[in-house]
């Protein structure tokens, strides 16, 4: 946001401090200024001139000898017997007569103010006559475009004047940085800048009448010279349209040359006097304005009169903008229509086919609201950052809107002479809020005390030094006791809280000034976070166990998804997505980790463990306000290449299992731990764990139960998966929802057995149908039943083995050790638990014990 100091002095009743201390304050305690511009250094030494005398130049067919009267101000350049100077011009305008500015011998082309060369004019002959300096034209004196002819001056102004002094452009330009101003619309126009600087510098600001109260004679004076007819389709995104129509104006006008320096200084092109004068309400106080031709739009309405249409697009439909770009406007995007055809992307950029240009007798102003997230969408959505929209996104108040339209249309009769006239009906389609409309303010008076206040920002401020610091931009302040009941002005579209009105009493007051204290600090010990201490807990297990920890997006691309065979629809989609491979919170770890096999693979290590802890969501899961619940998981891959795999024993099944079981046995859950068949598995009414599940092989993968409870899958991934994510045949791992695992505060210590442990295995042989789990999951319930009390046994594999001539039964070998906490267990007592268990083995599945 470029400031004018000049422009906001002209509203301030006060002088202001030197330059550097008013940048020092603006940063302190309004937003940070990125650049000061010294603008009144690219026009020192130019001079306001009286052209006396403009003759032909012999022997040329452009170029003119002017006389200059410049009240011989300059020094030390050659001068006439009359005084004046003289000056080649090869401009086609140059008369005598005209007051123009004279860039003297010595001064620099405002223009190349900025270049690594600037260009530094001198005394120059011209085809044997000296011209003393240059006659400028607007371009050159970096305040317009047109280089066509000389900026003739307007007679406000006389001879020997200082042209920057005369234009207020002895000027400083300060550079506020937006994001400052996010939530501040007001402070997008130089009248809301100087009211803040009023009130950091302790001074009263009063707004002008027109803005303040408005100028409703000038919005009465209406006729139905020209018909006009406004329809709003959406009423929630533009709570107010205000448009009229206006003759007598002339498009091929330029702005004066003191209205086309307003806009130069902060940075606006001037076009013409209509398009400058929507510019100039715009910069001064954040409320864009838009000006159509009149004749065009009615060429489009089809009918005898104008007609403007606020609504959605229809599909297919195409808008050319002002600036050349075609766009298909997205589905939702607010758009300004006629009857028959798109004319502007609403709050955005208005359309190429009811552009103000030089033929434009009549036109339509304007003026309205629109929902600044849709604005934003638009804008994003079509790569379109227009000065409109810098406003619009920041959400304007819609209480300002006739004020504004009636000093533009002033200024519109103003500047034309008297020529403009309003020549309908002020529209003013209106949807705000009765009470809104009643009280001008957006928000209900906020009801705060002294104590709340001065406990937040540590002072000690009356209700009456408040309510002063308040009242210096505007609120309005009522005291009761220690109690303030403060409304905001209507242009301020933030105070609604109570914690807003003492932010804005501690900026006011000034950050600076509060007290540095020290806070108090509480020695009492933090409470420990459950969470993270079994997460750390995690993390150091797999890390022993050789894993790799991965941290990746919570956000994964639509395209992945399918690749794991998970369902989009069930998960929650972002409508702003930081990135287009970001598009949808994740339903599981999974698909994050086997993205990054095949990189690391392919980057030359041919065999890891990744591992994840993170979150997941769906749309299934929602509490009772309708946001998406959070469920903690651990998810890891194993992956080994071809050549790394050979020198393991089995299926990539076992080593996902075998980490599983390395973290379920650190939290003593073995005991009451089953794995079953995914293929068998119900999981009709565990939509988390079904949308989990479908990432894996079903007959290559088990299901995670903890009781009855079940909490995760572990086992191979489908061929589809493996093939879409180039994964290696030897892949496995397992996703294990936190929730299960005992947390630090429900952790027990059991201390080892003093007493030598006991090992002996047990090898069954069986039918190839009974699974591995289920045999291993009946010896450990079956030892539960015989185990000496006051023992502590694990239950390990050591082999599955099946002979080539036998492919009815399968040899499965379980290692048991066990140890006692009184005494040294014998083998034999050892060897007779096995015993019991075998013949168990052999009475439910016909097992042999060998």
């Amino acid at each position: 946001m470029k400031v004018s100091v000049n422009w906001i002095k002209e509203y301030l009743s006060f002088e202001l401090p030197p330059i550097d201390k008013l940048v020092e304050k603006i940063g302190a305690q309004l937003g940070g200024v990125d650049e000061v511009i010294d603008l009144g250094a690219r026009y020192r030494g130019i001079i306001v001139v009286k052209v006396v005398e403009c003759a032909p130049m012999p022997d040329s067919d452009h170029l003119s000898i002017c006389k200059v009267d410049d009240d011989k101000v300059a020094k030390d350049v050659e001068r006439d017997a009359n005084g004046l100077v003289q000056v080649v011009c090869g401009a086609p305008n140059i008369k005598a007569g005209m007051l123009v500015a004279w860039l003297p011998p010595g001064s620099t082309v405002p223009a190349t103010a900025e270049d690594v060369e600037p260009f530094v004019l001198s005394a120059k002959p011209f085809r044997g006559v000296t011209s003393n300096g240059m006659l400028a034209s607007a371009k050159e004196l970096a305040i317009g475009d047109s280089h066509e002819g000389i900026l003739e001056l307007g007679d406000k102004v006389k001879p020997g004047d200082d042209f920057a002094t005369a234009y207020k452009l002895d000027d400083y330009i300060i550079d506020i940085e937006n994001k400052m101003f996010t939530h501040r619309p007001d402070l997008f126009g130089q009248i809301g800048v100087a009211r803040e600087v009023a009130g950091i510098l302790g001074q009263q600001f009063m707004s002008a009448d027109w803005y303040a109260h408005g100028l409703p004679d000038m919005l009465d004076a209406a006729s139905d010279e020209l018909g006009l007819e406004v329809h709003n389709e959406l009423p929630a995104l533009v709570p107010r349209f205000m448009a009229v129509a206006i003759s007598g104006v002339d498009g091929s006008m330029p702005s004066s040359p003191a209205l086309q320096t307003y806009l130069s200084r902060v940075g606006i092109r001037p076009i013409s006097m209509i398009v400058d004068i929507t510019n100039y309400m715009m910069v001064l106080t954040g409320q864009p304005l838009h000006a159509y031709d009149y004749d065009k739009v009615k060429a489009l309405s089809g009918g005898d009169k104008a007609t403007l249409t606020v609504r959605n697009p229809h599909p297919g439909e195409k808008l050319t903008l002002l600036n050349g770009k075609e766009i298909e406007p997205r589905a939702e995007a607010i758009m300004i229509a006629t009857d028959q055809k798109l004319i502007g992307l609403g709050g955005v950029m208005g359309g190429a086919d009811t552009e103000v240009d030089a033929n434009t007798k009549r036109i339509i102003l304007e003026c309205a609201n629109f929902d600044m997230y849709s604005i934003r969408r638009s804008s994003m959505a079509h790569g379109i950052f227009s000065d409109a929209v810098t406003r619009f996104n920041k959400g304007q108040s819609p209480l300002q809107n006739h004020r504004i339209m009636a000093e533009a249309v002033h200024l519109m009769k103003q500047l034309s002479d008297g020529q403009a006239v309003l020549a309908s009906a002020v529209i003013d389609n209106n949807h705000l809020d009765e009470m809104v409309l009643s009280r001008q303010s957006l928000y209900p008076a906020v009801k705060v005390a002294t104590e709340f206040i001065n406990d937040r920002l540590g002072l000690s401020l009356s209700a009456e030094e408040m309510k002063a610091l308040l009242e210096y931009t505007e609120f309005v302040v009522n005291i009761g006791g220690d109690m303030l009941e403060v409304t905001s002005p209507f242009w301020r579209t933030d105070i609604e809280l109570r914690e807003d009105v003492v932010e804005e009493v501690g900026r006011l007051y000034g950050y600076d000034k509060l007290p540095l204290v020290l806070p108090a600090r509480d020695l009492t010990p933090a409470v420990e976070d459950q969470m993270l201490s079994l997460k750390a807990r995690i993390r150091r297990i797999l890390a022993d166990a050789g894993a790799n920890e991965a941290l990746t997006y919570s956000f994964v691309h639509g395209d992945l998804l399918n690749k794991a065979r998970q369902d989009s629809d069930q998960a929650f989609a972002l409508s702003n997505a930081l990135s287009p491979d970001l598009q949808y919170y994740r339903l599981s770890l999974t698909p994050s980790l086997l993205d990054k096999v095949h990189a690391n693979i392919k980057a030359g290590y041919d065999q890891f463990a990744l591992f994840e802890l993170g979150k997941v969501h769906a749309t299934s899961a929602v509490d009772e306000h309708g946001l998406p619940e959070e469920f903690d998981r651990l998810s890891l891959v194993f992956a080994a290449d071809q050549k790394a795999s050979k020198q393991y024993g089995g299926a990539a099944y076992f080593q996902a299992r075998k980490y599983l079981m390395n973290v379920v046995a650190e939290f003593g859950l073995m005991p009451g731990l089953k794995l079953r068949p995914l293929a068998v598995a119900d999981l009709a009414d565990h939509q988390l764990l079904e949308q989990l599940s479908r990432t894996y092989e079903p007959n290559r993968a088990a299901v995670i139960y903890v009781g009855d409870q079940m909490v995760g899958v572990v086992g191979e991934y489908r061929n589809s998966a493996r093939r879409l994510l180039k994964l290696p045949d030897y892949c496995a791992g397992f996703e294990l929802f936190l929730s299960v695992l005992p947390d630090e505060s429900r952790s027990q210590y059991v201390a080892l057995p003093r007493f030598p442990k006991v090992s002996q295995d047990i090898s069954l042989k069986l039918p190839v149908t009974i699974s591995y789990q289920e045999v291993y999951d009946f010896v450990w319930e079956e030892l539960g039943k015989v185990q000496p009390e006051q023992t502590l046994p694990q239950l390990g594999p050591v082999d599955i083995y099946q002979r080539e001539d036998d492919s009815a039964h399968q040899q499965i070998t379980l290692r048991l050790t066990i140890a006692s906490y009184e005494r040294t267990l014998t083998d034999a007592e050892v060897n007779k638990l096995l015993d019991t268990v075998a013949a168990a083995a052999q009475t439910k599945y016909g097992a042999e014990r060998l």
